[in-house]
């Protein structure tokens, strides 16, 4: 969602996380003309994608023209997101994508007709192209040919910011990249050695290895260092979630479409001040926050990356020890854009990733509470077929603050509670237990005495043992 225009420096001594994150992030931007790559465009993948002036390309298969230009326009803002300037936008009609040029090959000569017209270096496909179809179009364009998958990939690239993001960020690109490594001319098939050097001699000899096999070797090196570096990352956040489900501290994990205004809830519901953009995937790095429920219940707040149509699998696959955070929480705030043409499909997208993510759990995920989010910047007709679509839903402006009273009602209605309840005599010499039955417990009733502190309260398992020594059966007053 647009947020405000800051009136106040953001490098003050009142600038949140966010406010910095932001700065930093509009600091650098890409300048158009000063390229300086190789012009042989078959090497597009040995050089860091900078897009500049694009034309977009999409073919519809299936679904209605709204569906269609919806994608397309998607595509339009991953294209700008990723700091590029879209020029022009062309859909061609097919049953399905041409197995050789996406488009079919007499529309490919069409589009080159447009891309000359427009002046565009680069051309994107809405689609996942095939190392045969990139090859095709590339040699046919005579430009820079990427498809959404790599543009999606890019956006990532540059969002990036934790140690864990990057690392997974870099596993899904290269494993979108090893099966597309491809040379040009005789670059990367020189392979010498022994006779075959051809009389060349000392320091003619090859490893006997062409420089693809090379480079493809390397990649699977780093691509088995990187899975291990993240594995150990995992293991950090398991101990942290294991701390947590032996306080009892119940979690709640905000999920949504890219840009629905997931970060925005989160700062509105916690103070959390983390970066608040109005461009897709801005938030790569999960955040969680601490927060409490009317009653003074604790539980935890994490924002996660947002999701897309057709979303990279290599992402879904990279991203999947993060996301592990959504199918270990005890509610899910699934948070659709109120404005958005086609919400539905925003939804449909979303609950596909989380199918995919609870298949690895055996079918377990946890229960879901929808969030109708922007309803500032929805028209009342679009808001009232909601209302009637998703009568369970909660609608919100993260914005303004409308709705979320209400959503924290629901929020503490949802968590679940502690299983044990009791009754207890704690003496006054353990104040850090009443503390721990305060912060993890629900306190049903408290009175002090003259032997300590009565209590009457729902605590977990392990807090139950701890309290079993001064347990009553007496009810506080």
């Amino acid at each position: 969602m647009t947020e405000p225009a800051l009136s106040t420096p953001t490098s003050g001594p009142r600038a949140t996380t966010g406010d910095l994150d932001l700065e930093e992030r509009s600091s650098l931007r890409r300048v158009v003309g000063l390229s300086t790559e190789l012009t042989d465009v078959t090497e597009v993948e040995y050089r860091q994608l900078r897009l500049e002036r694009v034309v977009l390309v999409g073919v519809w298969t299936e679904g209605s023209s709204a569906q269609m230009n919806a994608s397309l326009a998607e595509l339009a803002r991953l294209a700008e997101t990723a700091g590029s300037q879209v020029l022009d936008g062309l859909v061609q009609r097919r049953p399905r994508p041409d197995p050789a040029t996406f488009i079919g090959s007499g529309k490919v000569d069409e589009l080159r007709d447009a891309v000359v017209d427009a002046g565009a270096d680069t051309v994107i496909c809405d689609g996942e192209l095939s190392p045969g179809q990139l090859r095709q179009l590339e040699e046919r364009l005579k430009v820079k040919v990427i498809d959404r998958t790599a543009l999606i990939l890019d956006i990532f690239a540059q969002h990036a910011r934790s140690k864990d993001g990057k690392a997974q960020v870099e596993l899904a690109q290269l494993s979108y990249l090893l099966p597309r490594l491809r040379g040009w001319g005789e670059a990367l098939s020189r392979q010498v050695g022994g006779r075959a050097a051809g009389g060349v001699g000392i320091g003619g000899r090859g490893p006997g290895e062409t420089k693809i096999e090379l480079d493809r070797r390397r990649i699977r090196t780093r691509m088995s260092k990187l899975r291990r570096e993240i594995a150990g990352m995992k293991q950090v956040r398991e101990t942290q979630r294991g701390t947590r489900r032996r306080r009892e501290v119940p979690s709640v994990a905000i999920v949504g479409y890219t840009n629905a205004g997931k970060s925005s809830l989160l700062n509105r519901l916690t103070d959390a001040g983390v970066l608040v953009e109005d461009a897709l995937f801005a938030t790569l790095d999960p955040t969680t926050r601490r927060a409490a429920t009317s009653d003074g219940r604790v539980y935890t707040l994490t924002d996660t990356v947002g999701f897309v149509r057709h979303l990279p699998h290599q992402l879904v696959e990279a991203f999947r020890s993060t996301l592990e955070e959504t199918a270990e929480a005890d509610l899910l705030l699934h948070v659709v854009d109120a404005s958005d043409a086609l919400p539905e499909e925003q939804i449909k997208a979303v609950r596909q990733v989380l199918v995919e993510i609870g298949e690895q759990r055996e079918g377990k995920m946890p229960p879901e509470l929808l969030v109708v989010n922007k309803i500032d910047a929805a028209d009342d007709l679009q808001t009232a077929r909601l209302r009637h679509l998703l009568p369970g839903a909660v609608f919100v402006s993260a914005h303004r603050g409308d709705g979320i009273e209400r959503l924290k009602e629901i929020v503490a209605a949802r968590l679940p509670r502690p299983e044990v309840e009791l009754r207890a005599m704690v003496p006054f010499t353990e104040g850090a237990l009443v503390a721990r039955v305060h912060s993890d417990g629900e306190v049903l009733a408290e009175r002090h005495t003259e032997e300590g502190t009565l209590l009457h309260a729902r605590v977990g398992p392990e807090l139950a043992q701890a309290l079993l020594p001064f347990a009553r059966n007496g009810v506080p007053d």
